[in-house]
């Protein structure tokens, strides 16, 4: 479409401008406007077409003072000319953009806190939709084990359990005798020291076992997730193996996931075995409680604490692998979203792991169990 050309329109007191005024017209624009004195009274609202190119052209020949004096006597001047007029004259004269006026406080945080209640529930409910697919593509490969990835779900194993055994047993160990140490500490005042045994026994059996043991994952496996698939999806390698018609997630996914299920129970088992040994240490060394009348306290602790404790690993186990998956699919594909989405993982790993953890006990607590 060809444009209309610049004019000036100087035959009466007020001189008119039309045509388009943009960066195609660039050299006709010098010209007449060389030719042309600047203006004592001037009507803006016939310009066709204006850019930078022409509105810098324009505040040059008039100046910046005249032009704003002009635009401001413009009443029938469009909207978006008007702004990018502005915006120019700022610009020439190197003024900062306006500053809205500030919300007070309290609307900023109702703002801030609507802003992260809809991000949460946005989060939950891609939770929602990638634990789906992972069961999905679970269900899709359950009865075809020519599909199953057994080499892979050994290493991983390997790589999250075998591996992760003497870090969990360790901390493990140190903070059964830290609670050993605190149970002797406050039940020492009422002459019950011998309770402390009791209490290492039901902290480890129901709570401390598997909490800190998915704990340890969260931060240890549950970010070595993200790192890799993230790696993965920024290098392209996600879409090459897309593009020869496989699935991601039966190949990357699965392994992991079923990976944590084996591991994080077994686990659970090294994690409640160290603490009680570490509790055992210290009821030897300071509350001079032999090993034998130890293990008779623990042979009348009831079986159901280990089994309750016990149960909750397969579940934190498949929350702590979905969403460091998850969160490798997220990346964007530089290494500073790897790094952000690997801290998210950890972050939100150990967040639904506490959650979880209250919401089962307070569930078993109102069963009885």
């Amino acid at each position: 479409m060809e444009q209309t050309a610049a004019t000036i329109d100087t035959s009466g007191s007020t001189v008119r401008l039309s045509g388009h005024w943009t960066l195609s017209q660039h050299a006709q624009l010098k010209r007449l406007l060389a030719q042309t004195a600047p203006p004592g009274e001037i009507r803006l609202s016939g310009i066709a077409e204006l850019d930078t190119a022409g509105g810098t052209l324009l505040a040059q020949w008039l100046g910046l003072d005249r032009l704003e004096a002009a635009m401001a006597a413009e009443a029938d001047l469009q909207p978006e000319r008007r702004a990018l007029l502005e915006t120019l004259l700022r610009a020439m004269r190197r003024e900062p953009p306006p500053v809205e006026a500030q919300a007070p406080a309290w609307m900023q945080a109702l703002t801030l806190l609507g802003q992260q209640t809809e991000q949460l529930a946005r989060h939950f409910w891609q939770l929602s939709g990638f634990v789906g697919l992972v069961l999905q593509s679970l269900l899709g490969i359950l009865f075809r084990p020519s599909r199953w990835r057994i080499t892979a779900l050994v290493n991983q194993i390997h790589q999250t359990g075998l591996n992760a055994v003497p870090i969990v047993a360790l901390l493990t160990f140190l903070v059964g005798a830290v609670v050993a140490f605190l149970g002797a500490t406050v039940l020492g005042e009422f002459g019950a020291e011998i309770y402390t045994v009791n209490l290492v026994a039901y902290s480890f059996l129901r709570e401390f076992g598997v909490i800190l043991a998915s704990i340890l994952l969260a931060g240890r496996t549950a970010s070595a997730f993200t790192a890799q698939i993230g790696s993965m999806k920024a290098n392209e390698e996600l879409d090459a193996l897309r593009t020869l018609g496989m699935n991601p997630i039966e190949l990357l996914v699965i392994p992991r996931v079923l990976a944590l299920l084996i591991t994080l129970p077994l686990l659970t088992f090294v994690a409640v075995m160290s603490g009680l040994v570490g509790g055992a240490m210290v009821s030897l060394v300071a509350l001079d409680i032999p090993v034998s009348q130890y293990l008779g306290i623990l042979a009348d602790v009831p079986l159901k604490h280990y089994l309750v404790g016990l149960a909750k690993a397969p579940v934190f186990a498949f929350v702590v692998a979905v969403i460091g998956c998850m969160e490798g699919f997220k990346v964007s594909g530089s290494a500073e979203s790897v790094g952000r989405h690997t801290t998210s993982s950890v972050v939100q790993s150990i967040f639904m792991v506490i959650l979880l953890d209250a919401v089962a006990a307070l569930f078993f607590m109102e069963m009885g169990w």
